[in-house]
């Protein structure tokens, strides 16, 4: 009998996490279409993808605040790389370069 009681919470536990995990995926959807206003945007940004043209916030959205990022002003355009995914000191797998806000470019170990 304790056999079952115990089964009976953890697939209890279980449906609670899965339905749980539906719920803010769910708001996250609803406050992504909010901010953005565009079912292809919200779909790529929970797609973790990025592409060339989209906002410095659309990326921040999609892959989170990078590990560090470094900013050179010039006269005509402010130019950032963000860098993700640390695999040593001062070293990156991946690397998106923006300017004026706007992704331009990124770079991926092995890609």
């Amino acid at each position: 009998m304790d056999g079952q009681i115990a089964l009976t919470v953890a697939i209890t536990a279980i449906v609670l996490i899965v339905l749980f995990k539906h719920y803010q995926r769910k708001k996250r959807i609803e406050h992504l279409m909010g901010k953005y206003g565009d079912a292809q945007v919200v779909q790529m940004i929970m797609a973790k993808q990025i592409w060339q043209g989209m906002s410095k916030g659309q990326l921040f959205d999609s892959w989170g605040n990078p590990a560090a990022a470094d900013r050179k002003i010039y006269k005509t355009k402010v130019a950032e790389t963000m860098k993700y995914n640390q695999t040593g000191k001062n070293r990156y797998s991946s690397r998106v370069m923006l300017e004026d806000d706007i992704v331009v470019g990124w770079k991926q170990a092995g890609g």
